[in-house]
């Protein structure tokens, strides 16, 4: 059984200072969360994006409404006001008042204390040669340039098990790529955001990686398998 999606990709009242330093707590990860969350942290075959890109993912599935009103919130805020050299900016832009923005939200608020995905190699080395692919044939795709589907290539390592890929396009980040995902913009089944927060399948191992591409200039791929424990 498998999983697989592409991503193509006023007023505000006063705080009191101990009410501000309140929210601040609630809302923030402690080193003992960012520490748990960064099972990646000394997997010398990923790079530095890679491995934040698991953590990000990690920290997503510890504490969604936390990770939201930190890392989600300042990605978007960044993102919106990058895109804004562009002509096109109010297509590129976040919206807030859109449903995948409001059902992200809320989506994450139920998220808590999910288990975290360790870092797999064999599983990276699948997802490289898929983003190797992408980059030297130029497309965007589930299915390899010399037609193997998600189940083919993960069967070559761990056969007959759940497994899911996404992939992301445009971003250089883990944080970006991971944020984006979650999102799922123009995705209305949103298979990314399911794929990440599923629990049904046991997904617990990842392969991450982020590559160039011709086209959008970076492709990520992340490819997640059930294995036991």
């Amino acid at each position: 059984m498998k999983l697989a999606y592409l991503l193509l990709l006023l007023f505000i009242p006063l705080l009191q200072p101990n009410t501000v330093a309140a929210q601040q707590s609630r809302y923030s990860f402690t080193k003992e969360e960012l520490k748990m969350a960064n099972t990646a942290g000394n997997a010398g075959y990923l790079t530095g994006q890679e491995k934040d890109m698991v953590m990000y993912i990690n920290l997503a599935r510890m504490d969604g409404e936390k990770f939201f009103y930190t890392y989600f919130e300042q990605f978007i805020d960044d993102y919106n006001q990058d895109m804004r050299q562009y002509n096109n900016y109010n297509e590129l832009k976040v919206n807030r008042n859109t449903s995948y923005y409001r059902s992200l939200k809320k989506t994450l608020s139920e998220v808590k204390n999910l288990p975290v995905f360790w870092p797999d190699e064999a599983l990276t080395q699948i997802a490289r040669n898929h983003a190797t692919d992408l980059n030297r044939n130029n497309f965007a795709g589930h299915q390899s340039s010399n037609g193997r589907s998600v189940k083919d290539r993960i069967d070559t390592v761990y056969p007959n098990k759940s497994s899911a890929e996404n992939l992301a396009f445009g971003f250089p980040t883990g944080l970006g790529n991971v944020c984006m995902l979650l999102l799922d913009k123009g995705v209305p089944d949103l298979g990314h955001r399911k794929s990440l927060l599923n629990t049904n399948l046991k997904l617990n191992r990842i392969g991450a990686c982020i590559g160039p591409h011709p086209a959008y200039r970076y492709c990520a791929v992340i490819d997640l398998v059930s294995l036991p424990n």
